[in-house]
């Protein structure tokens, strides 16, 4: 995703190349070679001009739609970069913003990267992010704090289901945007169908400002529907830019037919443009444009632009569209919790004359040390001056200040409101929010999805133990969807993310990294015991070794302890103590309960733990000198034990709710698949529109490892699964057989 970062008057221009093997030595001559064409001999003018509009955007897509292509192409155009290079490109560089070695191995981008450029009159800062729904925490924390986004489409397959995700996102923090239906080169590109997919799949007011000239091979530029004017993109590089008035002939009924349309779709919208409509007037192109660009603040209307990045042909107008459409970041409403009123709202002025206000977003360690990103909503950072964290009060000095460009960064003295910049020194969390002390406001944070995958590592080495607990601590701070945690049964490292891709590049990483190889596997499920049956027992332990020995007998019963009574009485298992007279000092008591519980912890079946039993101690006997504290335990514990081998003991196995989300022309599929994992489905309902069906069944934690890659590959990228725990269910015969047999084969192994 690509989100505009924005400059300022700077008097230190160094450019610092982020690479963990290298200096900060990159001298501002290489930086002036790379934007020749823009800057000339005066880099500073990159920042002049006061008052120039400013523009904070992201670039967000489904997959393989084509987002950092069109960053590479929008870098190259506004003299960011003199060079152009492809995601897969034959040179083997890789596009700029992919900066990871990961990502230009495998052609996707997997964190996001910031960016700044300068277009016509605006500072433009730019977030590419990832297309890949396992890494959809970077679009989230990058929408959050941008002012606007491109949505970017394929001009083949149209909406697909990261697109209706990345929706979701933009809609959750009401960010404006325009649409860039890209990739009209390809065969089979069609626009029209993808404006409809707009339309009718994301419920979009969407209409198109442009027509292509020409699709497939004859793509050669777009006729602009406002101004009313042919665009055609010439050159190697599609660097110039033909602007004329003769519309082809071929075109003309297609444009008649698209201006109307969009006039149309922007009246139901905007008031002016609809007064003119009903009054039969024709809007000038002025008129047009300030609608559009109301409504787009709005969130009412979605303009769409057409063109082909790796063609090199309508980026330029892109350009312009963002610059005349979306909003600077004071048109942008942006509210605060006051922590002094119950978290009432309080809007965000963006002057950079007022009190500091600002969002730490995404944490990055590099082998400098925590790289902070940070969006400021008002007031400026100044390098030497201190800020406070609002979350913990801590008092910060900062010591610098930075813009990134992909893993480059050029460092600056300060920064004002609207801009996205980075910093070092700053120790906190993601979405922290700091000030310059003078407010107790904290920005809302971010919706963080649950993990829906986990897996069991180890490092393959014990020596790397240090290393392997380093990347997990680095990883789970850049990372808010990235849980780590130790079962306290298996006593495994447990990871859990968005999904197996996500997990598989922090294993991946983790190796170039930190040089730690990892040994994964799916984790143990989380079984428990329990029995089915009253069973009573009566049980003696007696040893004598010399000296004062061992003495205690006890009496009583086990039996199911109901889930209703569990719950109501907030345990899982349950201590009577029936006993009458002084057969067993009172003394003991506890050390009879005590044994219960160390007969609970260790199950016989498979050595879960137990639940579900209430123990009932109704009468025992006792030794003047050899009973003991100790001697009850063991005799409480043994007693147990041996009484649940024969009270038809069961094996439980941790069962998931989990709700599915899909188009409903794959809810037989969705289904079927259910049922073949053991699944009880629970309901199945249709959406309002009947577009879509959501499905709620309970499926047993074992049978769902993989599932995700089912559930994507079945519908075709489109369904979605959350899962939760819900409750322990006893397990089928033959599996409880194979648990036990793996158990004292564990067992024996051990022994």
């Amino acid at each position: 995703m690509n989100a505009i970062l924005k400059f300022l008057p700077v008097q230190s221009s160094r450019v610092m190349p982020m690479k963990a093997n290298g200096s900060w030595h990159h001298c501002l001559k290489n930086w002036q070679r790379s934007s020749v064409g823009l800057l000339g001999n005066n880099p500073s003018r990159f920042f002049s001009a006061k008052g120039a509009k400013h523009r904070n955007i992201g670039i967000s897509a489904h997959i393989d739609s084509g987002k950092t292509t069109l960053t590479e192409r929008i870098l190259f155009y506004t003299g960011r970069i003199n060079s152009i290079h492809d995601v897969r490109g034959k040179d083997g560089v890789g596009a700029k913003m992919d900066s990871m070695e990961l990502e230009r191995e495998k052609g996707i981008t997997i964190q996001s990267a910031a960016t700044f450029c300068r277009w016509k009159d605006s500072h433009i800062n730019i977030i590419d992010t990832p297309g890949h729904v396992d890494f959809t925490i970077e679009v989230e924390r990058a929408l959050r704090v941008l002012d606007g986004g491109v949505l970017v489409l394929c001009g083949v397959s149209g909406v697909q289901s990261q697109s209706l995700t990345v929706d979701r996102q933009m809609k959750r923090y009401n960010v404006p945007r325009v649409a860039f239906i890209n990739k009209l080169d390809r065969t089979g590109s069609n626009p029209w169908k993808v404006v409809n997919d707009l339309r009718n799949q994301l419920k979009l007011n969407a209409a198109a400002v442009q027509i292509p000239i020409g699709l497939e091979s004859e793509h050669e530029g777009v006729i602009d529907l406002i101004e009313q004017k042919c665009i055609r993109f010439k050159g190697e590089k599609g660097e110039i830019v033909e602007e004329s008035q003769d519309i082809p002939q071929q075109l003309q009924d297609l444009f008649d037919e698209k201006r109307d349309e969009l006039i149309e779709k922007l009246a139901d919208a905007d008031e002016e443009i609809a007064e003119m409509f009903l009054m039969e007037e024709t809007p000038s192109a002025a008129d047009i444009k300030n609608a559009i660009r109301r409504q787009v603040i709005a969130c009412n209307f979605v303009p769409v632009f057409m063109g082909s990045a790796f063609k090199n042909k309508g980026v330029q107008s892109l350009l312009d569209g963002v610059v005349d459409y979306l909003p600077e970041p004071i048109e942008k409403d942006n509210f605060a919790l006051d922590r002094k009123n119950g978290e009432a709202p309080v809007k965000v002025t963006g002057k950079s004359e007022d009190p500091l206000l600002a969002l730490a977003f995404k944490l990055e360690e590099t082998p400098f040390g925590q790289l902070t990103y940070m969006r400021i909503y008002q007031g400026m950072l100044k390098k030497g001056n201190h800020i406070v964290n609002v979350n913990d009060g801590k008092k910060i000095k900062l010591a610098r200040i930075v813009r990134m460009h992909a893993d480059d960064m050029e460092e600056i003295d300060e920064a004002s409101a609207g801009e996205v910049v980075a910093m070092f020194g700053i120790d906190c969390r993601s979405m922290d929010t700091f000030s310059d002390g003078n407010l107790d406001l904290a920005m809302s944070s971010m919706f963080v999805p649950e993990p829906v995958m986990s897996l069991a590592i180890k490092p393959a080495n014990s020596k790397m133990q240090n290393n392997f607990a380093k990347a997990l601590n680095k990883f789970t701070k850049e990372d808010p969807t990235l849980r780590v945690r130790v079962d306290d049964q298996t006593k495994e490292t447990i990871i859990s993310g968005m999904g197996e891709l996500h997990l598989e590049v922090y294993i991946e990483r983790m190796k170039r990294e930190y040089k730690v190889d990892v040994i994964s596997g799916k984790p143990n499920v989380n079984y428990k015991e329990t029995i089915n049956s009253r069973q009573e027992f009566d049980y003696l332990h007696k040893k004598q070794t010399g000296g004062s020995g061992q003495y205690a007998k006890v009496i009583g019963y086990i039996e199911p302890f109901p889930a209703e009574e569990q719950k109501a009485l907030g345990k899982q298992n349950d201590f009577v103590n029936e006993c009458i007279g002084t057969n067993i000092p009172p003394e003991y008591y506890s050390s009879c309960e005590k044994g219960t519980n160390d007969a609970m912890a260790v199950g016989s079946l498979v050595g879960s733990e137990v639940e579900g039993i209430r123990v009932v101690l109704q009468d025992g006997a006792s030794h003047a000198v050899d009973s003991s504290d100790q001697a009850f335990r063991t005799c409480m514990a043994n007693a147990i034990r041996i009484a649940m081998k024969q009270a038809k003991p069961s094996v439980l196995e941790p069962v998931m709710s989990v709700e599915i989300e899909c188009p409903a022309e794959f809810q037989g599929t969705v289904v079927a698949g259910i049922n073949r994992r053991m699944g009880l489905i629970q309901s199945s309902d249709m959406n309002e529109d009947g577009s879509g069906v959501k499905v709620l069944a309970e499926v047993p934690l074992a049978n769902m490892f993989g599932y995700s890659t089912e559930l994507r590959s079945n519908t075709q990228g489109k369904g979605e699964f959350t899962m939760e725990y819900h409750h322990h269910a006893p397990v089928p015969k033959n599996v409880q057989d194979e648990l036990e047999k793996k158990y004292k084969e564990e067992r024996a192994t051990s022994d």
